[in-house]
């Protein structure tokens, strides 16, 4: 079995099974390792973090379908938990749907969400957002299905019209784009424990994903709580991209003001922790396999 089988796999079992999933969007595959290492039950990799890791930009519809497949290409191969995909709208019509599909789906994603604004997309916490008729996505939907060629490679359907419009109107759309073939429901930016009750109250038998960004519209809320409301996954799409940033700011202003980076070592891997964390070991062992001298003796015995 392939390893993007098996993660596929993995991230189906986990949707139908018992416990939230815990879903870290990671910046880059770094920070994908880092939340592999620590507990995170699988990856996100999304357009908020890429726009900033990348361009140092924000997520205003600049990462584009290039860059966003190779970022999600880069978090797949370093690690061996699920690695979930923004497609953002599926980058253009129908035909850009079914290239995007296929090249997630080649290189190793449990799945994508598609979603309903209009280009270019923003963060859906972020003001002045527009959607798409309804009947955008749902063709979209329907050819993401036809596309894909396993089932199991999950496809989830995201909302933002509770911001443009209401409640009402994001679960009435999530429900027909659900009926055209969405495995997964994701309304965007409900701002109220009650709102999130009503979502899964709609939808008492879909897997359902909240978003939990701080400082956004939904207020946080406990993984626990979330697990009890019942939503099946839970994604922290911010939380890395703003540590890493708030620490590199500290480090930068502790050196500038004291001439060293002493002040700040308390904070920071160490030298031998780092090498080790990242498999040097394992990149030595490997070299040392495959030498020119053992090589030069294994073509000997041979000869």
């Amino acid at each position: 079995m392939s390893k993007a089988q098996r993660m596929r796999q993995a991230f189906q079992q986990m949707v139908l099974g018992p416990e939230i999933i815990k879903m870290f969007v990671a910046p880059d595959a770094l920070g994908a390792k880092i939340a592999q290492r620590n507990g995170a039950d699988a990856v996100f990799a999304a357009g908020y973090a890429t726009a900033a890791a990348d361009l140092a930009l924000p997520d205003r519809g600049i990462a584009d379908f290039g860059m966003m497949l190779e970022k999600c290409r880069q978090i797949v191969n370093a690690i061996d938990i699920p690695v979930f995909a923004d497609a953002d709208t599926g980058y253009g019509d129908l035909e850009n749907v079914t290239r995007t599909v296929a090249s997630y789906e080649q290189i190793g994603a449990a799945g994508i969400f598609l979603e309903d604004q209009t280009w270019p997309k923003r963060c859906g916490h972020m003001a002045n957002k527009a959607v798409e008729p309804t009947a955008v996505l749902e063709a979209k939907l329907r050819r993401a299905v036809a596309t894909r060629k396993h089932d199991d490679f999950l496809i989830m359907a995201r909302t933002d019209a509770r911001a443009v419009y209401d409640l009402d109107e994001a679960i009435a759309r999530s429900k027909r784009y659900q009926a055209a073939g969405a495995d997964l429901i994701f309304i965007e930016a409900p701002r109220s424990r009650a709102e999130l009750q009503q979502i899964r109250a709609a939808f008492p038998d879909t897997p359902l994903m909240a978003n939990m960004i701080e400082g956004g519209q939904t207020p946080l809320t406990a993984t626990a709580e979330l697990k009890q409301l019942g939503f099946r996954i839970v994604v922290y799409p911010t939380a890395m991209t703003y540590a890493t940033a708030y620490a590199e700011e500290h480090l930068v202003q502790t050196m500038i003001k004291s001439g060293t980076t002493a002040g700040f070592a308390d904070r920071m891997m160490t030298f031998d922790h780092f090498n080790h964390f990242i498999g040097l070991e394992d990149v030595n062992a490997r070299e040392a396999l495959y030498s020119p001298e053992k090589m030069r003796a294994e073509l000997a015995k041979r000869a």
